[in-house]
């Protein structure tokens, strides 16, 4: 093993993207963040900016990505998909198929995109870590909800098989599935400072109070690290009990 590690970020400046980008880089990483609003060159630099050793990408897609990334590294040590798509609320019946599919191709179709793309090098290297960052309401449920439980849910299932069909090549996979974890998609500063709103979401979570970011990029970064090689299959919720 050499010292040079090297780390795909998706969707990075949404979701928990900021906090495991900056874990990364002090953990020794060299990021490369990937998100569609780094067209823009002053968002590249405000991104990169955030610590040492990241660079936001032109690329977008997963084909691109990679290449670009061996190209330049010639390896990948840790996919970090942090898929970040809008929980739409729909009831069954009025859940239209073309949203459906919008939602299934950003948290279902993207991530294994990137996931087969990353696993063809890992494979042939005999190392590498996948960690999907999912969601812990298909583990409870959520009314309402089924077309995102159902998405989140995929990726929760695939990591169980994809763990035993890589594991053999020394790939390991598992998924950090948050809920009430402050971030900007799901949980914002506004939201949750809202006298009659905040108290009623924090009333469902055992522990009190939203998740910090930097503890779900702390578990990214275990898993991710030597001590966690022996950890595959696994679906960690994030959620103070919730889950």
């Amino acid at each position: 093993m050499t010292d040079k590690r090297i780390a795909i970020l998706t969707d990075a400046t949404h979701f928990v993207g900021d906090a495991i980008a900056k874990r990364l880089s002090n953990d020794g990483y060299r990021v490369f963040a990937v998100d569609p609003v780094f067209s823009d060159a002053d968002k590249r630099s405000a991104f990169e900016a955030l610590a040492g050793n990241i660079s936001a990408l032109t690329q977008h897609s997963a084909a691109d990505v990679v290449e670009h990334v061996m190209g330049k590294e010639g390896q990948i040590d840790l996919l970090a998909s942090n898929d970040a798509y809008p929980a739409i609320r729909a009831p069954l019946q009025d859940i239209a198929s073309d949203v459906l599919r919008d939602t299934l191709e950003a948290l279902v179709v993207k991530p294994f995109d990137f996931a087969s793309h990353v696993a063809s090098h890992m494979k042939a290297r005999k190392e590498g870590k996948i960690v999907f960052l999912t969601s812990a309401a298909p583990l409870n449920g959520l009314p309402n909800y089924a077309m995102y439980c159902a998405a989140r849910g995929a990726m929760n299932a695939a990591v169980k098989a994809l763990a035993k069909e890589l594991g053999p090549s020394n790939v390991q996979v598992n998924a950090i599935a948050p809920n009430f974890v402050a971030n900007p998609d799901y949980f914002p500063p506004d939201l949750m400072a809202d006298p009659d709103k905040a108290p009623k979401i924090l009333r469902n979570i055992p522990l009190g109070r939203l998740g910090k970011p930097e503890e779900v990029a702390a578990m990214v970064a275990q898993l991710a690290s030597e001590d966690g090689g022996f950890f595959t299959g696994q679906v960690i919720a994030a959620s103070g009990g919730w889950a």
